[in-house]
């Protein structure tokens, strides 16, 4: 019984796909820095620049911003059952991969064409917002993926994710 539920669960640490394969949950957007972005359900990622028509592409090392569904989820728990992907203006949110485990340097790749290199984990908060004033925390900083986009292409949600060494 304890294996079926090991191989069943692919955050569980002992099954061997733990935090190297997932899917997309949502890909979201925004025209403008510092707000929530939208959900949709295909982007475009263009190579040393980012999302085409996010505000946080550009050619810098955050051009692309990752969150787990399950940091998503332990907000719900906190006391905020509504929110959403993009709630946290992350542009990829991914499911079955445990992202706070990744590391700099890491590849994502997504799809069979689209590849990232992390460039950065978590991120420094510098005037709270409005979510770690409803609940008193907010996991972006600690738990949020910044990357670069190495090998552009089309993206779409549940395309699979694969983080690599």
């Amino acid at each position: 019984m304890e294996n079926l539920l090991i191989s069943e669960n692919p955050l569980h640490p002992l099954n061997p796909c733990s935090s190297h394969v997932g899917k997309i949950a949502a890909i979201s957007i925004s025209k403008k820095k510092g707000i929530p972005k939208s959900n949709v359900d295909f982007a475009q990622l263009i190579e040393n620049h980012g999302i085409k028509g996010d505000a946080h592409a550009g050619n810098w090392h955050r051009q692309v911003s990752f969150l787990a569904m399950e940091s998503i989820k332990t907000m719900r728990e906190k006391g905020l059952p509504k929110l959403r992907p993009g709630a946290f203006a992350e542009n990829i949110t991914t499911e079955f991969i445990n992202l706070p485990g990744v590391q700099v340097g890491n590849k994502i790749k997504i799809g069979n064409e689209v590849e990232l290199e992390v460039t950065q984990i978590g991120k420094e908060c510098h005037t709270r917002c409005a979510i770690y004033f409803k609940v008193g925390d907010c996991v972006m900083p600690s738990d949020g993926i910044f990357a670069k986009v190495v090998k552009g292409g089309t993206i779409y949600v549940s395309d699979e994710v694969r983080v690599e060494d």
